[in-house]
């Protein structure tokens, strides 16, 4: 079994370094973040920290890298207060891929890419057409980080938009029905498939105080 210390971290590589602790937290989220400048200018960029806040509020964050380079998605999220949240699958793989690339901000991602805009209902930021899971969000607050000057940008859903085969009966969005991908890393992609739901657990009763 590999093991690296500290101090073997201070002193890696920084391609390798950032390879391994990019990977080592296990599968990530796999959006495309939609956002419009005040110019009318689309961005759409990959992001792999989306992540779950809590359901009541509907509440969804992301992390940003520090903001000493132009983040595009983040100010155009703090200049107009919407963007949209897209599930990445497994057709616009290296199409998503590529949006990780640094384009100067009067330059949209979906005009290097096969990526097609997609407004729905009057929502100002862009979804990304085909995508089995979109999700309208509106700016709520940031909180800096700053043991290494990340972000992280807080979100309400709006709204949601959700392909028919993927919902179950019981509200659960099956993801493997939509073949959405998952990244493991930078630069891994991997299409999960579902292979068990298992019921809510309650602790067993002979390890239960009953005197409480």
């Amino acid at each position: 079994m590999a093991e690296f210390s500290s101090d073997d971290l201070d002193q890696m590589h920084h391609v390798y370094k950032i390879n391994l602790i990019n990977s080592c937290s296990g599968y990530k989220s796999a959006n495309l973040i939609g956002t419009k400048s005040k110019d009318d200018i689309s961005n759409v960029a990959i992001f792999s920290s989306v992540t779950h806040l809590g359901s009541n509020p509907a509440l969804l964050g992301f992390f940003l890298r520090p903001t000493t380079v132009m983040r595009n998605t983040y100010h155009n999220i703090k200049a107009t207060g919407k963007y949209t949240i897209n599930h990445i699958h497994n057709t616009i793989l290296e199409d998503a891929h590529h949006t990780s690339a640094k384009y100067d901000g009067h330059i949209s991602e979906f005009d290097v890419t096969k990526l097609i805009e997609d407004y729905k209902d009057g929502f100002s930021a862009p979804f990304v057409k085909g995508c089995p899971v979109q999700i309208a969000m509106q700016f709520v607050e940031e909180y800096p980080i700053a043991a290494n000057d990340t972000i992280l940008v807080i979100g309400k859903i709006q709204k949601l938009y959700i392909e028919d085969p993927l919902m179950e009966n019981d509200g659960f969005v099956n993801l493997s029905k939509g073949k959405v991908a998952t990244i493991n890393g930078l630069d891994g992609y991997a299409i999960p498939v579902l292979k068990e739901r298992l019921d809510y657990q309650r602790p067993k009763p002979e390890f239960v105080n009953t005197n409480d």
